[in-house]
Protein backbone atom coordinates (compact mmCIF):
# COMPACT_ATOMS: atom_id res chain seq x y z
CA UNK A 1 0.00 0.00 0.00
CA UNK A 2 1.29 3.28 -0.87
CA UNK A 3 3.15 5.57 2.09
CA UNK A 4 1.13 8.51 2.72
CA UNK A 5 3.43 11.87 1.68
CA UNK A 6 5.03 13.81 4.45
CA UNK A 7 5.39 17.77 3.77
CA UNK A 8 7.88 19.88 5.86
CA UNK A 9 8.56 23.33 5.05
CA UNK A 10 11.96 24.41 7.45
CA UNK A 11 12.72 27.52 8.24
CA UNK A 12 15.25 28.88 10.56
CA UNK A 13 14.58 32.43 12.56
CA UNK A 14 10.38 32.74 11.02
CA UNK A 15 10.10 36.09 11.84
CA UNK A 16 13.03 37.19 9.01
CA UNK A 17 11.26 39.22 6.51
CA UNK A 18 13.49 37.56 4.00
CA UNK A 19 12.10 34.43 4.86
CA UNK A 20 8.33 34.91 4.87
CA UNK A 21 8.40 36.11 1.21
CA UNK A 22 7.17 34.16 -1.23
CA UNK A 23 9.36 33.52 -4.42
CA UNK A 24 9.27 31.27 -7.19
CA UNK A 25 10.30 27.70 -6.59
CA UNK A 26 14.29 27.96 -6.77
CA UNK A 27 14.29 31.66 -7.05
CA UNK A 28 14.94 34.42 -5.14
CA UNK A 29 13.59 37.93 -4.31
CA UNK A 30 15.33 40.71 -4.48
CA UNK A 31 14.99 42.09 -1.32
CA UNK A 32 16.40 38.17 -0.64
CA UNK A 33 18.96 38.81 -2.84
CA UNK A 34 20.08 42.16 -1.00
CA UNK A 35 19.70 40.30 2.70
CA UNK A 36 22.63 37.79 1.41
CA UNK A 37 20.06 34.80 1.53
CA UNK A 38 21.65 32.13 -1.55
CA UNK A 39 19.89 28.96 -3.47
CA UNK A 40 21.78 25.88 -2.73
CA UNK A 41 19.45 23.99 -5.54
CA UNK A 42 19.03 26.25 -8.73
CA UNK A 43 16.16 23.91 -9.96
CA UNK A 44 17.81 22.60 -13.47
CA UNK A 45 21.27 20.49 -11.80
CA UNK A 46 23.10 18.53 -9.14
CA UNK A 47 25.65 21.66 -8.96
CA UNK A 48 27.00 22.46 -5.49
CA UNK A 49 25.94 18.93 -4.71
CA UNK A 50 27.70 15.46 -4.45
CA UNK A 51 25.38 12.24 -4.80
CA UNK A 52 25.99 8.53 -3.66
CA UNK A 53 22.95 6.76 -5.39
CA UNK A 54 19.69 7.38 -7.11
CA UNK A 55 18.82 11.06 -8.08
CA UNK A 56 16.91 12.36 -10.93
CA UNK A 57 15.62 16.38 -11.69
CA UNK A 58 12.79 17.23 -12.69
CA UNK A 59 9.95 19.96 -12.94
CA UNK A 60 11.97 21.78 -10.33
CA UNK A 61 12.53 19.28 -8.07
CA UNK A 62 15.78 17.22 -6.76
CA UNK A 63 14.47 14.02 -6.24
CA UNK A 64 16.70 11.99 -4.21
CA UNK A 65 16.46 8.27 -3.31
CA UNK A 66 14.59 4.63 -5.32
CA UNK A 67 15.86 1.48 -5.13
CA UNK A 68 19.29 2.39 -3.61
CA UNK A 69 20.14 3.82 -0.77
CA UNK A 70 20.84 7.75 -1.22
CA UNK A 71 23.29 10.55 0.18
CA UNK A 72 23.77 13.56 -1.07
CA UNK A 73 25.06 16.39 0.73
CA UNK A 74 26.11 20.35 -0.44
CA UNK A 75 29.91 20.73 -1.27
CA UNK A 76 30.20 24.23 0.39
CA UNK A 77 31.02 24.47 3.91
CA UNK A 78 29.70 28.12 5.59
CA UNK A 79 28.96 29.89 8.92
CA UNK A 80 24.80 28.82 8.92
CA UNK A 81 22.36 31.23 9.92
CA UNK A 82 18.55 31.07 8.38
CA UNK A 83 18.00 28.16 6.20
CA UNK A 84 14.59 27.75 4.19
CA UNK A 85 13.20 24.53 2.08
CA UNK A 86 10.43 22.56 0.82
CA UNK A 87 10.84 18.81 1.35
CA UNK A 88 8.64 15.98 0.80
CA UNK A 89 8.88 12.33 0.55
CA UNK A 90 7.45 8.97 0.42
CA UNK A 91 8.20 5.44 0.55
CA UNK A 92 8.29 2.26 3.59
CA UNK A 93 11.47 3.96 6.18
CA UNK A 94 11.52 8.13 6.43
CA UNK A 95 14.54 9.72 5.08
CA UNK A 96 16.79 12.25 7.16
CA UNK A 97 17.69 15.76 6.17
CA UNK A 98 19.78 17.81 8.36
CA UNK A 99 22.63 20.01 9.32
CA UNK A 100 26.22 18.53 9.57
CA UNK A 101 26.27 18.69 13.56
CA UNK A 102 22.39 19.82 13.89
CA UNK A 103 18.75 17.87 14.23
CA UNK A 104 17.23 15.95 11.89
CA UNK A 105 14.90 18.33 9.72
CA UNK A 106 12.30 15.25 8.82
CA UNK A 107 11.18 14.28 12.72
CA UNK A 108 9.33 10.96 13.42
CA UNK A 109 6.68 12.48 14.11
CA UNK A 110 6.01 15.65 11.93
CA UNK A 111 2.48 16.05 10.82
CA UNK A 112 1.54 17.11 7.00
CA UNK A 113 2.32 20.64 6.69
CA UNK A 114 3.70 21.27 10.06
CA UNK A 115 6.56 24.16 10.17
CA UNK A 116 9.51 23.20 12.14
CA UNK A 117 11.50 26.12 13.93
CA UNK A 118 15.06 24.69 14.28
CA UNK A 119 17.55 26.67 16.15
CA UNK A 120 20.92 27.52 13.99
CA UNK A 121 23.24 30.52 13.92
CA UNK A 122 24.95 32.51 16.10
CA UNK A 123 28.08 33.44 17.72
CA UNK A 124 30.88 35.37 16.41
CA UNK A 125 32.40 32.00 14.83
CA UNK A 126 29.88 29.24 14.07
CA UNK A 127 31.05 25.70 12.99
CA UNK A 128 31.18 25.67 9.37
CA UNK A 129 28.20 23.17 8.01
CA UNK A 130 27.29 21.66 5.05
CA UNK A 131 23.51 20.54 4.29
CA UNK A 132 22.89 16.32 4.42
CA UNK A 133 20.64 13.78 3.30
CA UNK A 134 20.27 10.23 3.88
CA UNK A 135 17.28 8.44 1.71
CA UNK A 136 16.61 4.43 2.64
CA UNK A 137 16.29 2.11 -0.43
CA UNK A 138 12.82 2.26 -1.66
CA UNK A 139 12.00 5.57 0.01
CA UNK A 140 12.24 9.58 -2.26
CA UNK A 141 13.06 12.51 -0.69
CA UNK A 142 11.72 15.55 -2.95
CA UNK A 143 13.34 19.02 -2.19
CA UNK A 144 12.77 22.33 -3.56
CA UNK A 145 13.35 25.58 -3.11
CA UNK A 146 16.47 24.97 -0.82
CA UNK A 147 17.84 28.34 0.21
CA UNK A 148 20.11 29.68 3.32
CA UNK A 149 21.16 32.92 4.55
CA UNK A 150 25.10 32.69 6.20
CA UNK A 151 25.37 34.55 9.58
CA UNK A 152 27.89 35.89 11.66
CA UNK A 153 28.70 38.89 9.69
CA UNK A 154 30.45 41.89 10.59
CA UNK A 155 31.16 44.81 8.26
CA UNK A 156 34.20 46.06 6.53
CA UNK A 157 33.32 49.00 5.29
CA UNK A 158 31.18 51.63 6.80
CA UNK A 159 29.89 53.32 4.32
CA UNK A 160 31.80 57.20 5.71
CA UNK A 161 35.12 56.82 5.42
CA UNK A 162 38.09 54.16 4.57
CA UNK A 163 38.55 53.31 8.26
CA UNK A 164 40.69 50.07 8.02
CA UNK A 165 41.55 49.78 4.02
CA UNK A 166 44.91 50.98 2.95
CA UNK A 167 45.50 52.10 -1.08
CA UNK A 168 48.36 49.50 -2.00
CA UNK A 169 51.91 51.23 -3.36
CA UNK A 170 53.94 48.62 -3.35
CA UNK A 171 54.08 49.60 -7.44
CA UNK A 172 53.62 52.80 -7.99
CA UNK A 173 52.68 52.44 -11.22
CA UNK A 174 50.01 50.90 -10.51
CA UNK A 175 48.22 53.37 -8.45
CA UNK A 176 46.26 55.78 -10.50
CA UNK A 177 42.80 54.31 -9.51
CA UNK A 178 40.86 56.91 -7.23
CA UNK A 179 38.98 55.42 -4.34
CA UNK A 180 36.21 57.62 -2.58
CA UNK A 181 33.08 57.53 -0.46
CA UNK A 182 29.89 58.98 -2.02
CA UNK A 183 27.36 60.81 -0.11
CA UNK A 184 25.16 57.70 -0.63
CA UNK A 185 27.77 55.36 1.40
CA UNK A 186 28.97 53.81 -1.42
CA UNK A 187 32.72 52.73 -2.41
CA UNK A 188 33.83 54.84 -5.64
CA UNK A 189 36.06 53.20 -7.59
CA UNK A 190 37.59 55.37 -10.74
CA UNK A 191 40.76 55.13 -13.28
CA UNK A 192 43.08 52.37 -12.98
CA UNK A 193 45.15 50.34 -12.73
CA UNK A 194 45.53 50.58 -8.28
CA UNK A 195 44.29 48.06 -5.78
CA UNK A 196 42.78 48.96 -2.02
CA UNK A 197 43.19 46.79 0.39
CA UNK A 198 41.40 45.90 3.77
CA UNK A 199 44.46 46.13 6.85
CA UNK A 200 43.35 42.72 8.11
CA UNK A 201 43.76 39.37 6.81
CA UNK A 202 41.67 36.67 6.15
CA UNK A 203 41.75 32.80 5.46
CA UNK A 204 38.77 31.09 5.45
CA UNK A 205 35.54 32.86 5.04
CA UNK A 206 31.82 34.15 4.05
CA UNK A 207 32.18 37.61 2.34
CA UNK A 208 29.05 39.52 0.65
CA UNK A 209 28.75 42.46 -1.18
CA UNK A 210 27.10 44.48 -3.60
CA UNK A 211 28.29 46.02 -6.67
CA UNK A 212 27.48 48.00 -9.87
CA UNK A 213 29.56 48.87 -12.86
CA UNK A 214 28.63 51.94 -14.41
CA UNK A 215 29.69 50.96 -18.26
CA UNK A 216 29.50 48.23 -20.82
CA UNK A 217 31.45 45.45 -19.92
CA UNK A 218 34.13 46.70 -17.47
CA UNK A 219 36.33 44.76 -15.27
CA UNK A 220 37.33 44.58 -11.72
CA UNK A 221 37.81 41.99 -9.00
CA UNK A 222 37.90 41.47 -5.61
CA UNK A 223 40.99 39.46 -4.71
CA UNK A 224 41.60 37.39 -1.06
CA UNK A 225 44.16 35.61 0.27
CA UNK A 226 46.97 37.69 -0.90
CA UNK A 227 50.34 37.75 0.08
CA UNK A 228 50.94 41.00 2.54
CA UNK A 229 52.72 43.65 0.96
CA UNK A 230 52.68 42.29 -2.49
CA UNK A 231 50.33 43.96 -5.27
CA UNK A 232 47.40 41.56 -6.32
CA UNK A 233 48.81 38.34 -5.92
CA UNK A 234 45.76 36.15 -4.57
CA UNK A 235 42.82 34.40 -5.98
CA UNK A 236 40.75 36.94 -7.93
CA UNK A 237 36.70 36.72 -7.99
CA UNK A 238 36.25 38.06 -10.91
CA UNK A 239 33.93 41.09 -12.00
CA UNK A 240 33.17 41.26 -16.04
CA UNK A 241 29.42 40.77 -16.79
CA UNK A 242 29.77 40.69 -20.59
CA UNK A 243 29.07 37.30 -22.50
CA UNK A 244 29.61 35.71 -25.82
CA UNK A 245 27.29 35.27 -28.67
CA UNK A 246 23.99 36.00 -26.58
CA UNK A 247 24.82 33.43 -24.52
CA UNK A 248 25.04 33.77 -21.16
CA UNK A 249 26.80 30.32 -20.65
CA UNK A 250 29.48 31.87 -22.42
CA UNK A 251 31.23 33.95 -20.37
CA UNK A 252 33.66 37.04 -21.37
CA UNK A 253 37.29 36.73 -19.81
CA UNK A 254 36.22 34.26 -17.16
CA UNK A 255 33.07 36.02 -16.06
CA UNK A 256 31.38 37.78 -12.64
CA UNK A 257 31.57 35.28 -10.13
CA UNK A 258 34.44 33.42 -11.56
CA UNK A 259 37.95 32.31 -10.14
CA UNK A 260 40.50 34.65 -12.79
CA UNK A 261 42.46 31.86 -14.63
CA UNK A 262 41.19 29.21 -12.49
CA UNK A 263 37.60 28.25 -13.05
CA UNK A 264 35.13 30.50 -15.50
CA UNK A 265 31.80 30.63 -14.31
CA UNK A 266 29.41 28.36 -15.13
CA UNK A 267 26.48 31.52 -15.78
CA UNK A 268 26.70 35.64 -16.34
CA UNK A 269 23.61 35.92 -13.63
CA UNK A 270 24.66 39.97 -13.34
CA UNK A 271 24.26 43.13 -15.87
CA UNK A 272 26.31 45.84 -15.83
CA UNK A 273 24.93 49.31 -14.49
CA UNK A 274 22.62 47.13 -11.97
CA UNK A 275 23.28 46.34 -8.21
CA UNK A 276 24.39 42.58 -7.89
CA UNK A 277 24.90 40.62 -5.21
CA UNK A 278 28.30 38.52 -5.12
CA UNK A 279 29.35 35.66 -2.26
CA UNK A 280 32.65 34.41 -2.14
CA UNK A 281 33.53 31.23 0.32
CA UNK A 282 36.84 30.30 0.59
CA UNK A 283 37.02 27.12 3.19
CA UNK A 284 40.26 25.31 2.80
CA UNK A 285 41.08 24.41 -0.41
CA UNK A 286 37.37 24.59 -1.51
CA UNK A 287 35.79 27.88 -3.17
CA UNK A 288 32.76 28.40 -4.43
CA UNK A 289 30.54 32.05 -5.75
CA UNK A 290 27.16 33.04 -5.97
CA UNK A 291 26.04 35.81 -8.00
CA UNK A 292 22.55 37.28 -6.91
CA UNK A 293 22.45 34.20 -5.02
CA UNK A 294 22.61 31.54 -7.88
CA UNK A 295 26.33 29.39 -7.63
CA UNK A 296 28.14 30.08 -10.51
CA UNK A 297 31.41 28.30 -9.46
CA UNK A 298 32.15 25.22 -6.84
CA UNK A 299 36.07 24.58 -7.08
CA UNK A 300 38.57 23.11 -4.93
CA UNK A 301 42.09 24.28 -5.70
CA UNK A 302 43.98 20.72 -6.38
CA UNK A 303 47.42 21.73 -6.96
CA UNK A 304 50.51 21.55 -4.81
CA UNK A 305 50.65 23.98 -1.32
CA UNK A 306 52.50 26.79 -2.35
CA UNK A 307 52.90 30.46 -0.26
CA UNK A 308 52.47 31.86 -4.03
CA UNK A 309 49.07 31.67 -5.16
CA UNK A 310 50.07 31.77 -8.39
CA UNK A 311 51.71 28.92 -8.22
CA UNK A 312 49.59 26.56 -6.07
CA UNK A 313 47.31 25.98 -3.52
CA UNK A 314 47.60 28.92 -0.46
CA UNK A 315 45.01 28.42 2.93
CA UNK A 316 46.93 30.95 4.47
CA UNK A 317 45.49 34.53 5.95
CA UNK A 318 46.00 37.30 2.88
CA UNK A 319 44.41 40.55 2.70
CA UNK A 320 41.12 41.26 0.48
CA UNK A 321 41.28 43.84 -1.93
CA UNK A 322 39.39 45.84 -4.96
CA UNK A 323 40.65 46.24 -8.06
CA UNK A 324 40.60 49.28 -10.55
CA UNK A 325 41.31 47.94 -13.29
CA UNK A 326 42.44 50.09 -15.96
CA UNK A 327 41.54 54.04 -17.22
CA UNK A 328 37.85 53.09 -17.92
CA UNK A 329 36.82 51.64 -14.43
CA UNK A 330 34.03 52.94 -12.96
CA UNK A 331 32.67 50.88 -10.44
CA UNK A 332 30.37 51.33 -6.96
CA UNK A 333 30.68 48.40 -4.19
CA UNK A 334 28.37 48.76 -0.94
CA UNK A 335 27.29 46.27 1.81
CA UNK A 336 30.59 44.40 2.11
CA UNK A 337 30.78 42.54 4.87
CA UNK A 338 32.54 39.00 6.31
CA UNK A 339 31.90 36.09 8.44
CA UNK A 340 35.17 34.54 9.68
CA UNK A 341 35.32 30.05 10.02
CA UNK A 342 37.34 28.47 11.75
CA UNK A 343 40.27 26.59 9.35
CA UNK A 344 38.88 23.88 7.01
CA UNK A 345 40.63 20.40 8.81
Amino acid sequence: MRQPVLTAVVSFLLACPAAAADPKPNALTEKEIADGWLLLFDGESTFGWTVEGDVVVKDGFLILGGEKKTTAKTTTQMSWGDVALDATWEGKERPTLKRFLGPDLVGPNTKPGTVLAVEGGGGTNPPSEVLVAEVPAGSTLRLRSVRVKPGSFRPLFDGKTLAGWKVNAADPKRAASKFEVTKEGELHVTNGPGDLHIEKTFADFVLQFECKTNGDALNSGVFFRCIPEQYQNGYEAQIQNAFKDGDRTKPADFGTGAIYRRVPARKVVSNDKEWFAMTVIAHGPHISTWVNGYQVVDWTDDRKPDDNPRKGLRTAAGHLSIQGHDPTTDILFRNIRIAEMKAAK
